[in-house]
């Protein structure tokens, strides 16, 4: 198994990968769209399932503080349904306040801010595979117990 980790923006989508073991989630690239235009991406982003051997999808499901679904996640819903024609299973994460961690993470390398940037969005990617594979491990922990 191995995992991709999307971080879906207006105009971006974050991407990282787990490594082989499941173990660790690196930020891989970030793609760039004209607003709300998930299509223009998709040839893209098969691309890379296909090329890495992805087996699962993990999307960053952006919900309100209070647990609500706003716009944000609507927008999410509209394009995980995109992904459904595709043979990966699909994972939704709350991924509340992971580009928040992902721009703490990128201030404490000194990264100016163009280059984070360029990066965050990746980086929010790989906070929100990171949380999902931590959640996993966790479970198959009780589970063996």
């Amino acid at each position: 198994m191995r995992y991709l980790g999307l971080d879906l923006g207006t105009k971006t989508l974050g991407i990282a990968i787990s490594d082989r073991t499941n173990t660790i989630a690196s930020p891989l690239v970030t793609l760039h769209f004209k607003e709300n235009d998930y299509e223009s991406i998709l040839a893209k982003l098969q691309e890379i399932i296909k090329e890495k051997e992805i087996t699962d999808l993990v999307l960053g499901l952006p919900k309100n503080m209070n647990n609500s679904l706003g716009f944000a996640a609507k927008r999410t819903q509209t394009f995980q349904k995109m992904l459904e024609n595709y043979p990966q299973k699909i994972h939704l994460v709350d991924e509340r306040l992971s580009s928040k961690e992902a721009e703490k993470i990128l201030l404490s390398t000194d990264m100016k801010r163009i280059k984070r940037k360029k990066v965050v969005d990746n980086v929010a990617a790989a906070v929100i595979l990171d949380t999902f594979l931590m959640e996993r491990r966790i479970k198959n922990e009780r589970e063996s117990k």
